[in-house]
C-alpha cells in the first residue's frame, strides 16, 4: 500500500476533532484505501480496533443500513458497547438516502470522531447540508500523482517510466495488475462506464446516454482547450444531433460533480474578474483518456497540461486560466496568498515557439514567480521567468 502523505498530512489536524471528514474523488481514485490509512493512524496513536465501526455501502450486506434511520440505530446500538471514543468510517455515502441526518445525530449523541467519502461533488450541496453546515471539512483524492506513480512501481524517474504513465496513468489499482497494458485498458474502460452509469447516468436521472458518451467525446478531445456549449452543441448538429446549451452544460455538470471531468475557470488579469464562458476541463486520469480516446501521445501538449493541472489540483492549489488581453496563461495557480504562473509545452523546438511561451508574460506585470514547463533537458530560462522539465517540477517538494 503506496502512503499517500499528501492527503494525511492535510487530513491529520483534523483526527479527533469535532468535525466530519469528507474524503470525495473520482471512483476508484483510492478514497477507501484512505480510510485505511486513517485507521492506521490511529493505531499508531493508540486507538484500539474495538473502537473502529466501518462500514462499506456499496457492499450488499448492509443494503438494509442505506437509510438514516437504521444507520443511526445501528451505530448507536455498537457505540454502547464500546469503551473510550468511537471512530466511524462510512464509505460511499451517497448510497444512504437522508444520510446527513444520520451522520448529525451521531455527532450529537455519540462521543464519536466521523470518516466519510463519497463519490459526488454535490455531497454536500443539497438542502440535507444544513445539517452539516460549518461541521465538515472536505478533502479531494485524485489519482496517483507522478512521483506517487514511482513509488508504486520502485521506479526511478526517466523518460521511458514518464511515457508510461502518460499512457497508463494514475489509477492505484493498476499496481495490481503490474500495469500490463491489455488487462490495465480493460480496466479504465471499465471505471470510465462505471462512473457514467452509476455516477452521471443513474444519479442524475439523465435520459439519453448516447447524448452523454458524445458530449462527452467531444470534451476528452478538446482537454485543454476553451470552448463553450454553444460550440458544442454546433458539433453535436452536424452529426444530426439536436440539443440545447442548457442540456450541454447539465450533462457537464453532472460528469464534474462525478469527479471525470474538471472545470477550469478563466481569470481576466485586468479586468480582476471571473469569466464565465470558454473554460477548459481537464480529465480525472490521463490514462481514462488513453483507453477511450487514445492520442495522448499525438496530443501530448494536451495531456501534459492535463497532468500539471491535476498535480496542482492535488496539492491544494486553486487553478485558473489565465487572459490578458488577447493572450491566455495556461494556468493561475493561488494557495495561502501566494500565486504562480505556469506555461505548459511539449517541448521549445523553435524560437517562434519560445517567444509564444515566454512572450506571455510581457504582458504580467507583478512579481509572482513565472515558469514555462516542458520536456527539453536545456534549461531555457529568462529574463526572470524559470523554464523547467516538467518531470523535475512534478517531483519537487518545495512549491
Amino acid at each position: 500500500m503506496i502512503i499517500r502523505e499528501l492527503y494525511l498530512k492535510k487530513i491529520r489536524p483534523f483526527i479527533n476533532k469535532d468535525i466530519v471528514k469528507v474524503i470525495t474523488g473520482i471512483r476508484r481514485s483510492g478514497k477507501s484505501i484512505m480510510l485505511l490509512m486513517i485507521q492506521q493512524e490511529l493505531s499508531r496513536q493508540g486507538i484500539l480496533p474495538s473502537q473502529i465501526l466501518h462500514l462499506n455501502f456499496e457492499d450488499m450486506a448492509n443494503a438494509n443500513l442505506c437509510n438514516a434511520q437504521n444507520l443511526n440505530q445501528w451505530v448507536t446500538e455498537r457505540a454502547k458497547e464500546i469503551t473510550g471514543k468511537v471512530y466511524l468510517f462510512l464509505d460511499e455515502i451517497q448510497e444512504v438516502k437522508e444520510w446527513e441526518r444520520a451522520v448529525n445525530s451521531l455527532r450529537v449523541s455519540v462521543d464519536i470522531d466521523i470518516y466519510i467519502t463519497g463519490s459526488n461533488a454535490k455531497l454536500l450541496s443539497g438542502e440535507l447540508a444544513t445539517y452539516l453546515a460549518g461541521r465538515y471539512v472536505q478533502f479531494t483524492i485524485y489519482p496517483f500523482s507522478y512521483q506517487e506513480f514511482l513509488l508504486a512501481n520502485n521506479a526511478e524517474d526517466d523518460a521511458k517510466i514518464f511515457q508510461q504513465y502518460l499512457l497508463q496513468g494514475g489509477m492505484p489499482f493498476l499496481l495490481n495488475l503490474s500495469y500490463q497494458p491489455d488487462a490495465s485498458r480493460q480496466y479504465l474502460h471499465d471505471i470510465y462506464n462505471s462512473v457514467m452509469l452509476k455516477d452521471i447516468i443513474q444519479r442524475n436521472k439523465l435520459r439519453d446516454a448516447d447524448l452523454l458518451e458524445r458530449i462527452l467525446l467531444y470534451t476528452l478531445s478538446g482537454i485543454g482547450n476553451t470552448f463553450s456549449a454553444a460550440s458544442i452543441t454546433k458539433y453535436l448538429k452536424s452529426e444530426n444531433r439536436k440539443t440545447s446549451n442548457d442540456t450541454v452544460l447539465s450533462y457537464l455538470n453532472a460528469c464534474t460533480s462525478a469527479y471525470l471531468l474538471t472545470k477550469v475557470p478563466r481569470w481576466d488579469l485586468q479586468g480582476k474578474k471571473l469569466l464565465s464562458i470558454n473554460e477548459k476541463y481537464y480529465i480525472a486520469d490521463i490514462g481514462i483518456r488513453e483507453a477511450i480516446y487514445g492520442n495522448n501521445m499525438r496530443d501530448i501538449n494536451q495531456a501534459l497540461e492535463n497532468i500539471v493541472c491535476l498535480e496542482l489540483l492535488a496539492r491544494g492549489y486553486k487553478v485558473m486560466i489565465g487572459k490578458i488581453g488577447d493572450y491566455e496563461i495556461d494556468f493561475i495557480a493561488e494557495k495561502k496568498g501566494t500565486r504562480m504562473y505556469i506555461q505548459v509545452t511539449y517541448l521549445l523546438a523553435s524560437e517562434d515557439t519560445i517567444k509564444r511561451e515566454f512572450g506571455v508574460y510581457d504582458y504580467v506585470k507583478d512579481n509572482y514567480p513565472k515558469y514555462v514547463l516542458s520536456m527539453d533537458e536545456l534549461d531555457f530560462s529568462r529574463n526572470g521567468i524559470r523554464h523547467e522539465n516538467i518531470r523535475n517540477f512534478l517531483l519537487r517538494n518545495d512549491w
